[in-house]
């Protein structure tokens, strides 16, 4: 049989990629289907104690104790079967070995590509010792919390039966301690609803801590720093403080859950797991239910317009990826736009075909990014103080070509952009 072709990393080559790759936090290793190195970042390098480019060429078994390669074999093996995104040891702790035999706990996440027909994995590697140093301090201090619990109650068991003793001469003495003892019970449930919130947070913190991507780390710094700080603030029982932050963390989640979205849908897309079934519709049905599911993502004072030209004409398209390629367009119009903007949406058929214009009063496009502009991961550079991951138009364009379209704008830049959709009736 004639020899593999040799594979193309290309995607290193890229800054956007070469910058997330060699400046990741997490460690970064890309493995073919039998387990040898093909790229490592100098975190993953530092992290296994191998010098610079030393790391590559090496098994991936070699990156664990011996105890427990064998049983790696089986697990590389069912993943090549049926490749997918997960975490490796959920319920379990992974062991790691470095060059020097020494071992440390970590955390895994695989992902997978496919080039020139070979399936490459790439592993996210973090190094939780810190971690798990701090979760034995939590569980002692658990410890010492029910020891001292168990102690409280011993006493308030002894004092209450030798207070029974004297109940005809002293009630009014019982029902003081008995408002003390319920005092003290709703201190400890306190303490443990706020244990109980400290942990919901470093959970959702680490479900996000092997997303390797520079989008992420703004939001991601945020949670970690306000759940450090709420901490501080509980045991000072300063709970405004401990509100501000807890809201903070609330705003860098919703931001995350929008850019994983974006990363979701551009993975079915990518897959080819998009399936259009089509459907007969009104223009005015459809898009008075578009004007009423978009107002919660509108700014301030901004409204959607909608001139339809011919209301009661029918049109057949895949109803559910048209509003995706709405939702993004007019959310964009909002995002780009300041407060009391208006945004419209006209809507016409010409020849058999139906035209929309999705038009805003924003920022607009520099005329040296509009060649880019439905580039994946590209952003105007008029748009940097403004969140995004550069992949909703990226998608959309997508979108438009499965439902057999085109789409096409124009922008003035300072003054807005109106983006034309023709779809096929």
């Amino acid at each position: 049989m004639p020899d593999k072709k040799p594979l193309e990393i290309s995607f290193v080559s890229s800054d956007t990629f070469r910058e997330i790759f060699q400046t990741s936090a997490e460690g970064i290793i890309m493995v073919d289907s039998t387990g040898k190195i093909l790229l490592a970042n100098p975190v993953s390098e530092k992290m296994f104690g191998y010098s610079k480019d030393t790391l590559v060429g090496h098994k991936l078994e070699d990156l664990l104790p011996e105890r427990l390669r064998g049983m790696h074999l089986g697990f590389r093996k069912q993943f090549n079967e049926q490749p997918s995104p997960r975490r490796m040891g959920i319920g379990r702790d992974l062991q790691a070995r470095r060059l020097d035999g020494s071992e440390f706990p970590v955390e895994i996440s695989l992902s997978y590509t496919r080039m020139n027909d070979q399936l490459l994995s790439m592993a996210f590697i973090t190094n939780i010792s810190q971690r798990k140093v701090a979760e034995v301090a939590l569980r002692k201090s658990e410890e010492q919390l029910i020891e001292y619990a168990g102690e409280l109650e011993k006493k308030v068991q002894s004092r209450t039966e030798a207070l029974n003793l004297l109940v005809n001469k002293l009630e009014q003495a019982n029902t003081d301690l008995q408002h003390e003892i319920m005092v003290r019970q709703q201190a400890e449930e306190g303490m443990r609803m706020a244990l109980e919130k400290e942990r919901e947070l470093n959970e959702l913190k680490s479900k996000f801590v092997s997303i390797a991507s520079h989008e992420f780390r703004t939001p991601l710094s945020a949670i970690l720093s306000s759940t450090s700080l709420i901490k501080q603030y509980r045991d000072r029982t300063e709970f405004e403080k401990i509100d501000k932050h807890i809201d903070r963390i609330k705003f860098s989640v919703q931001h995350l859950t929008a850019i994983l979205n974006d990363f979701l849908s551009l993975g079915k897309l990518e897959e080819g797991r998009i399936e259009i079934v089509k459907e007969s519709m009104t223009f005015v049905s459809f898009f008075n239910e578009i004007q009423e599911e978009v107002k919660p993502i509108l700014k301030e004072d901004q409204h959607l317009v909608i001139d339809i030209h011919e209301p009661n004409d029918t049109f057949f398209t895949d109803a559910k990826v048209l509003r995706s390629i709405l939702f993004n367009l007019i959310s964009n119009a909002s995002k780009y736009s300041e407060r009391g903007n208006n945004i419209t949406l006209d809507i016409q058929k010409v020849d058999e075909k139906i035209i929309i214009q999705v038009k805003d009063e924003g920022i607009g496009i520099p005329q040296a990014d509009v060649k880019h502009i439905f580039d994946r991961f590209f952003r105007a550079s008029n748009s940097s103080t403004i969140q995004g991951t550069g992949l909703g138009l990226n998608i959309v364009k997508r979108y438009v070509d499965l439902l057999e379209g085109t789409i096409t704008f124009t922008s003035d830049e300072g003054r807005g952009s109106t983006f034309i959709i023709t779809l096929p009736i």
